[in-house]
């Protein structure tokens, strides 16, 4: 009863910080944002989503007016690229990245050299990049071939020798996405979603640290010590509503995910998964507010911690290294990705748990042991 008549006081205290509050909302946009993001470059670097969005207009390329007409200038065109045409191409170089995304100049006979200027900069310099690439050689390869003496109807088979008919199956049990796109999926699954999920727990190390040097510097942590609670019963107290309200976060970010068509599978493995992975965050906000004497020290103490947190559970994400394969699966993130990401997990992932439950567990009790010496001094 007194550790929950404590947890209600802490939970007071936080529903009550307007600061916190806020945080609260700017995640929303912030998984809002991010979910934008990961849709909107998905289908900047998809030449098939560009078409069937219709935004080729926007994919505006210079070329000369000697080349209307031509056979490279419809190997373009079918690629759905908006052609400018200019009398003066020195004018239209100028015109790359302002009006134009790229200029393609072709030499005059018997040469015929092809020479591409492309605005790196532009969202749709990969698309672009990549039609270009396809005209051109669709067009070298139509040019071997009607040298060869081909008709145009030979060409043509040759150039698409196979039909390719999808037949879908099992679509009852399709997975609705919000977008049916490679980039999207890993994204999505592979960096966004465990990111997102994790931003309440990055918030509550600040929050419990904020909390107990908060208190010491109101002088009201002394009055703490006196009650007649110990060390553990009165971190208990603290963590219970900072953990209990990041848990909730997660689940109401699931949610959302979910309404935005990106499912989350295994919902269940994965808050057992996160609420270790706050705890040791507590708990090491705990310690470290143990050691400074301010909220600024302690700012810029848990900000440092954070920052080596991030690096440690994001870069593996982008490590493709098939020897630290047996490290990489134990980090937190990594297990996130796989358990979101796919409705049907081998029994033996839960092994990999193990070692970031046993690692929170040994930051929280050398959390209370240390707490407690501190009380001890402090008495």
């Amino acid at each position: 009863m007194k550790i929950m008549a404590l947890a209600r006081k802490e939970a007071r205290d936080i529903l009550t910080n307007r600061i916190y509050l806020l945080v609260v909302v700017v995640q929303v946009f912030i998984v809002l944002g991010a979910f934008g993001l990961g849709y909107v470059s998905s289908v900047a670097n998809d030449p098939d989503l560009l078409d069937q969005w219709k935004f080729s207009s926007s994919l505006k390329v210079g070329v000369s007016e000697e080349l209307k007409g031509s056979d490279f200038a419809q190997a373009l065109e079918e690629k759905n690229l908006n052609l400018i045409y200019y009398r003066n191409i020195s004018e239209a170089r100028n015109l790359v990245g302002t009006q134009l995304i790229a200029v393609v100049e072709v030499s005059p006979p018997p040469k015929e050299d092809i020479s591409v200027e492309i605005d790196n900069a532009n969202i749709f310099f990969p698309v672009v990049s990549q039609k270009i690439n396809d005209a051109i050689n669709k067009y070298n390869l139509e040019k071997k071939l009607k040298a060869g003496g081909l008709s145009k109807t030979d060409i043509q088979k040759i150039e698409n020798p196979l039909v390719l008919n999808e037949k879908n199956v099992n679509k009852e049990n399709e997975v609705k996405l919000a977008l049916d796109n490679s980039y999207f999926v890993e994204i999505m699954y592979g960096f966004i979603v465990p990111f997102i999920l994790l931003l309440p727990f990055f918030l509550a190390s600040n929050i419990v640290t904020d909390s107990i040097v908060g208190e010491r510097e109101r002088k009201t942590f002394e009055v703490l010590l006196m009650t007649p609670l110990s060390g553990s019963m009165v971190i208990i107290g603290k963590i219970i509503p900072i953990l209990s309200f990041s848990l909730i976060q997660s689940i109401a970010w699931i949610v959302l995910l979910d309404l935005l068509k990106v499912p989350i599978f295994n919902p269940f493995l994965l808050l057992i998964l996160l609420f270790f992975v706050g705890l040791g965050f507590i708990g090491a906000g705990v310690l470290i507010s143990m050691f400074v004497d301010s909220t600024k020290e302690a700012n810029s103490a848990i900000t440092l911690f954070l920052v080596f947190v991030t690096f440690i559970f994001f870069l593996p994400l982008f490590i493709k290294l098939p020897f630290l394969q047996g490290i990489l699966n134990i980090i937190p993130t990594i297990l996130m990705v796989k358990l979101s990401s796919t409705p049907n997990i081998q029994p033996y992932i839960i092994l990999y748990f193990m070692p970031s439950i046993t690692l929170s567990i040994m930051i929280f009790t050398f959390t209370v042991k240390y707490f407690n010496h501190e009380r001890t001094i402090r008495l």
